[in-house]
């Protein structure tokens, strides 16, 4: 089996619809994939509709968190989306993406760039807008010849000249929700470096004392030596070790399905989950 556990589509900053998303995951070879959305559960009802027969889909989210002035991220597996308090809180995150993005337009207008919450918003389309609309519109202007690059001390990674705070989770509060409606939680990308400050490996063990489920360790932002450190913190507090793509479609250069999860590690994870299960392809339109 091979199994991606971390795409995103238009419903979030992937440039792929849910249904293009599924298509090309059945395309690709994959078995099983699960969509993750920014705080997001909006497209998974297109992802179902169109899934195709032999691609089994994982509904999830990436929640955004911050510990001590860390951003972080955790993705939810197999949660009940309308849970009350998971919901209100990704609501919470998501309602701030605008103003937020709005005051980054602003800064970067005062750096000279002639960017336009307009243009941002037309990349943003129907997703919950994101720093990555915000760096494909710096493409688009020729500031920079890529989105990772704009995601540097000079644009707008965090503590950038462009950079604005959002609301963003506390991860043990994103723990217990996550619990409360069902869900697994495996920590995202936690050693991804290139992105910005990490939180320190220590901090894991205090997350799995409160229920952290997994770690994401093949990812592409994760080289060798920090991917074998990371399978020995998992060893050592009997956290699942996960593998997965990060898939954005062609707003950043990772290939579906180019890293996977071990399929005991993806079984483990649908038995921990009681909030919603894995969807089976029936050949959808």
């Amino acid at each position: 089996m091979r199994i991606d556990l971390h795409t995103h589509s238009t419903a979030s900053d992937g440039t792929d619809t849910p249904a293009q998303l599924v298509r090309k995951a059945a395309a690709t070879g994959l078995d099983v994939v699960a969509l993750t959305d920014h705080d997001t559960t909006r497209g998974h009802a297109e992802a179902v509709a169109a899934l195709p027969e032999g691609l089994t889909l994982v509904t999830g989210a990436e929640l955004s968190c911050r510990l001590d002035g860390i951003s972080m991220h955790m993705l939810a597996y197999l949660f009940d989306p309308e849970e009350p308090a998971l919901l209100a809180e990704r609501e919470l995150v998501r309602d701030d993406r605008v103003p937020r993005a709005r005051a980054m337009v602003a800064r970067l207008n005062e750096l000279g760039v002639p960017v336009t919450w307009e243009q941002v918003a037309r990349i943003a389309g129907e997703g919950s807008v994101g720093r990555p609309h915000v760096a494909s519109a710096l493409v688009e202007l020729g500031v920079v010849p890529t989105v990772n690059d704009a995601f540097t001390p000079q644009w707008l990674a965090d503590g950038g000249r462009a950079h604005v705070a959002k609301h963003e989770t506390d991860p043990f509060e994103a723990l217990r929700l996550i619990k409360g409606a069902g869900g697994v939680a495996v920590f995202a990308h936690p050693a991804a470096a290139k992105r910005g400050r990490t939180v320190p490996e220590t901090a894991i063990a205090d997350l799995a004392a409160a229920g952290l489920d997994g770690i994401e360790v093949d990812h592409m932002d994760h080289d060798e030596q920090t991917r074998a450190r990371l399978r020995g913190t998992a060893k050592e507090l009997g956290l699942l070790v996960t593998g997965s793509s990060d898939y954005h479609g062609s707003r950043k250069t990772c290939v579906l399905g180019e890293y996977t999860t071990d399929p005991e590690v993806y079984g483990e994870i649908t038995r921990r989950a009681f909030g919603a299960f894995p969807v089976p392809g029936a050949g959808g339109a």
